[in-house]
């Protein structure tokens, strides 16, 4: 049977003080829906994989703590498929976690792994390349398949993804090799190339053949991992999760599975993506889902700018008023106990500046 997991468990420390550690991103109603209504990053998702899968087959890894909030915001999403972290050990573990899971309820399971902060648009095609990554399995069982974004600019911000030999199978390549973030030039040539996709971070592959992959290339989270669902699903499961979990080594399912498994020929497979793709993981990346107002500031909640560009501008107040006067290209965010700003270049560096603030003033503000 064919699954999906939405995985929904980062903090969005780049989008504080609108994201908070006790209401990430994902939970937040910054997008609006094709029907024109507010909605969660992670109701996007939801409804997206909706248009390939019952809700059944649907699943949720997240952070234990989001668990309550999770299910106010899916109430279609079933008893037994929501996967907790007890804590954060990168996306190797969360994924292994998540594949086991549905392995253990599905020994035959297919699975694709999504991320819960994009915004996609149509969503006819991204369920066609979903079906079309699942189809690939039926000849080729063990492949791992990423989801490659057909790129627009040559963006630095985003790792790539190189096209290989051809599959015979329709917008399917096997993949050559992966790019970390590339400087400006490298960028370019990319770019022209035609070779090269954004790298998505969302995969498809059977749930043993990742769980295989991560015996061979990352045994100790694969060994706790096994632990965790042979104890009985319940309590005595969860108390295994709990001990194990935390003593996993932190490492991305890129750098553990994707890379290494990439030497081997005709083992990793990308399927073209050809989307408006937008991977709201920054303010100037959230701008995107604001108003414009009509002087090329992106506004959201109560703004005026006079004589002014640029700027990203939100209140989540409805009796406050944020206002400036001649001020171009920033960040100005106000919530109820904090406001934020910054140089719109300078977004990247808000995750360091909540460190700040927490170290200064410990938990308080984050």
């Amino acid at each position: 049977m064919r699954h999906a997991v939405i995985m929904a468990g980062g903090s969005g420390t780049r989008l504080w003080p609108l994201s908070r550690s006790e209401r990430p991103k994902q939970l937040l109603d910054v997008v609006t829906g094709e029907d024109g209504a507010p909605r969660s990053l992670l109701a996007e998702a939801w409804e997206r994989l909706r248009a390939v899968l019952p809700a059944e087959a649907i699943w949720v890894c997240t952070a234990a703590r989001y668990a309550d909030q999770v299910r106010a915001a899916l109430p279609g999403l079933h008893p037994g498929r929501l996967v907790l972290e007890p804590v954060a050990r990168d996306t190797a573990n969360a994924v292994g976690l998540a594949a086991a899971l549905v392995a253990d309820a599905d020994p035959d399971a297919e699975l694709a792994v999504v991320s819960a902060d994009h915004v996609i648009r149509p969503v006819e095609r991204f369920a066609d390349a979903l079906r079309a990554a699942y189809d690939a399995l039926a000849t080729r069982p063990r492949a791992l398949i990423t989801l490659g974004i057909t790129p627009t600019s040559p963006a630095t911000g985003f790792g790539y993804v190189q096209r290989g030999a051809p599959t015979g199978l329709p917008g399917v390549a096997e993949a050559a090799s992966f790019r970390e973030k590339p400087d400006r030039a490298t960028a370019e040539q990319y770019l022209a190339s035609g070779e090269y996709l954004w790298n998505s971070g969302m995969f498809v592959w059977r749930a043993r053949t990742v769980l295989e992959a991560l015996a061979e290339h990352l045994p100790q989270s694969a060994e706790g991992l096994a632990a965790v669902v042979a104890a009985p699903a319940g309590p005595e499961r969860d108390a295994v999760l709990a001990s194990v979990f935390p003593t996993l080594p932190k490492i991305s399912v890129d750098y553990a599975v994707l890379e290494p498994a990439a030497t081997e020929p005709g083992r990793v497979l990308v399927v073209d993506l050809d989307v408006d793709w937008l991977d709201v993981g920054s303010w100037p990346a959230l701008a995107h889902t604001l108003d414009d107002d009509g002087s090329g500031n992106a506004v959201r909640g109560l703004a005026v700018v006079l004589d002014g560009s640029g700027n990203i501008v939100l209140s989540d107040d409805p009796d406050h008023l944020v206002a400036l006067v001649g001020v171009r290209d920033s960040v100005v965010v106000h919530t109820a106990d904090v406001t934020m700003v910054c140089p719109a270049i300078e977004a990247e560096r808000v995750k360091q500046l909540l460190g700040a603030v927490e170290e200064r003033y410990g938990s308080r503000f984050g």
